[in-house]
Parts: structure tokens; sequence; C-alpha cells
């Protein structure tokens, strides 16, 4: 039996400890007693991805903003199907992710970050939100637990009505609001509609095969 490594750990600023195992040849970054996100679930974060950017249809130089690095599989998918003239802001808040990126996990991050189309900014997306104007095409957030947060109370802000709003107004005329969730939320999904967003929620399994626990995903296009 293959023992699980401790590769590190990290503080989330304002919030709760990570940490970075390995098993075998699958890496996990854990919560306490909660596997916050692992290389052997995916499919929900790829889904992300490709979901949101199909809705945009053929835009021309599309900008996306992805709010959490993650173990990168949102990007990865992203720029596997944006064109070569596209934009893909990545905002991470945690050193210590991007660090264990392009250290222990290198194999698995596949040189994204380097890609010429991404800009990585270290620091809190919803900062990055509250000041745009129409700046993105399609804003894909994966950020904490979905909008019931574990890691970070700040992260509520994100899924406050002012921080939709925040978001209806960073978008692009027809653009699309996707955020991944753990579970289902109900009271949240009827604050997309109060935000003035026509919502569509899915269910996603967390693997790529189809298996595993489903997760959700909303994609929000905000409404005249």
């Amino acid at each position: 039996m293959i023992a699980r490594e401790y590769l590190g750990s990290a503080v989330v600023p304002g919030g709760e400890e990570l940490k970075l195992y390995k098993h075998d040849r699958d890496f996990m970054i854990t919560l306490g007693h909660n596997e916050l996100m692992s290389t052997r679930k995916w499919g929900s974060e790829v889904a992300l991805a490709e979901e949101a950017i199909a809705r945009l249809g053929d835009r021309p130089r599309p900008h996306i903003l992805i709010g959490g690095y993650g173990m990168g599989f949102t990007l990865r998918a992203a720029l596997a199907i944006l064109p070569k003239d596209a934009k893909v802001t990545v905002v991470e808040l945690v050193p210590e992710i991007i660090a264990w990126a392009r250290g222990p996990m290198a194999e698995v991050m596949a040189g994204c970050l380097d890609d010429p189309r991404v800009q990585l900014i270290m620091g809190d997306v919803t900062l990055m939100i509250s000041s745009g104007r129409q700046d993105y095409d399609a804003i894909l957030l994966d950020v904490d637990n979905g909008p019931d947060g574990l890691v970070r109370e700040d992260n509520d802000e994100i899924y406050a009505r002012s921080g939709l709003i925040a978001a209806r107004m960073a978008l692009t005329p027809g653009g699309v609001l996707a955020i991944w969730s753990a579970g289902p939320d109900p009271v949240f999904a009827r604050r997309l509609e109060k935000a003035r967003f026509a919502v569509e929620e899915r269910k996603v399994a967390s693997r790529s095969n189809g298996k595993g626990p489903k997760h959700v995903i909303w994609y929000a296009i905000p409404t005249v």
C-alpha cells in the first residue's frame, strides 16, 4: 500500500491552512479532513471552462477572467479551445498554489501559466471584478467551496448581491458569469436571478468519466 506523502502547507490570507499531498501519481490539496481538489477529480473544472466559452460563440479576441488557479484544469481547458488572439487573466490569492504548480506539480501544469495568452495576477479576484467595466467576456469562478465557503470568510463577498452586481458590470454585453460549487444552493441561485442574470444550473460529475459526486455550475448571463 502506497502511503500519502505530505509536500507542503499554505495559510490562506485571512483564512485556513491548506496542505498538499501526493499519493502515487496523484496530488490533492486538503483543508482539515476535506479534500478541496485532486488530480483524480477534474471533470467539473474542465466543464466550467468548456461550457462557458461555448456560450460565448465566435467572439473576436475574447478576454476570460479565471478566479482561482487551483490545479489549473480550468485554465488548461480554456486554452485548448480559445483562439490565439484570446487573453486569459488568472487571479490567485495563495502564492504557494502557484509555487506548487511550478514545483512538484509542474508536470500537471503542462506549461499553461507560460502560455503567451495568460496573465497571472496574485491577489483577490473580488477586487479585480469590482474594478472592471465591461472588461471580460467571461468570468469563471472556482473560489473556495462555492457560495458555502470553507477556506476564507472574505470569499463570501464575491457571492453576495454586491459581488454579483459587480460581476455583471465587469462583463461585456452577452458575457457569461460561470460559478463552480461543490453542491446545490437554491438561495444563491435565486440571488443570481435577483441580481438580473438569466441563470442555467448544471450538475456535472466530478470525474471526467462521468462518475463520482455531482458538482454544480451556474451559467449566468446578464439581462437588460
